[in-house]
């Protein structure tokens, strides 16, 4: 989303997803002035709005599926991604998500915040789940800080599988950023196919999810 749109969704459409979705938002004083990598759990089709709301008017950009969802819901997605810039995963496609990983960083090394949710794919519990890998590939290659978040309420007016309610029920806790210095300095010098990057991927994917988990339950 470049800086005009976000401007325009700003003024006129985020005042309309605060009267009718959010209840809370806490930590937004903790953004970067830079750009940043915004990862949060994902509980519901809404995360996407809630997340978009908390980044306007800056610039930025989504990752986002397209293997899933038809009729009016894939026709509905299909649409915010246009209008918003966002980069398309097709998850069960290795190409589109090489595909997805290079565009999120030549977007990140434009300036442009990233948002991504580290689950993978919607909670079918509104329990956070285990991470994939994809925000610290990103972190390890453009060294771009992660803002964690955890967003609850999203999931009781529209679970997966589930009725949409419009009710004012989403709070949105964002915490402090997180750069992984030493991890960041060793990727630098080894390969990205070995073992050892492997590992720090690991180390920084569970990390990074113990921080959105204790946000969550902090905002019950």
């Amino acid at each position: 989303m470049n800086k005009i749109i976000s401007i325009f969704c700003k003024i006129f459409l985020a005042p309309i997803v605060s009267i009718f979705l959010i209840k809370k938002v806490s930590g937004k004083e903790n953004f970067p002035k830079s750009n940043f990598i915004l990862a949060s759990n994902h509980q519901s089709y809404f995360d996407i709005i809630v997340s978009a709301y908390v980044c306007v008017p800056k610039r930025f950009t989504f990752v986002g599926q397209v293997d899933k969802g038809k009729g009016i819901m894939g026709f509905l997605r299909d649409v915010l991604y246009c209008f918003g810039g966002v980069i398309p995963l097709n998850r069960k496609d290795e190409n589109s998500k090489k595909e997805a990983i290079d565009m999120a960083v030549g977007h990140l090394k434009n300036g442009y915040s990233l948002i991504i949710y580290p689950e993978g794919k919607r909670s079918l519990d509104g329990q956070v789940q285990k991470g994939k890998w994809g925000v610290a590939k990103l972190f390890l290659q453009t060294g771009v800080p992660i803002v964690p978040a955890g967003i609850n309420g999203a999931f009781e007016i529209f679970p997966p599988k589930g009725k949409m309610k419009i009710k004012k029920n989403i709070t949105i806790n964002i915490g402090k950023p997180i750069f992984f210095a030493e991890e960041f300095r060793k990727s630098k010098v080894i390969d990205i196919n070995s073992k050892e990057y492997e590992d720090i991927c690991i180390k920084i994917t569970d990390e990074l999810m113990e921080s959105i988990k204790k946000l969550v339950y902090e905002n019950k």
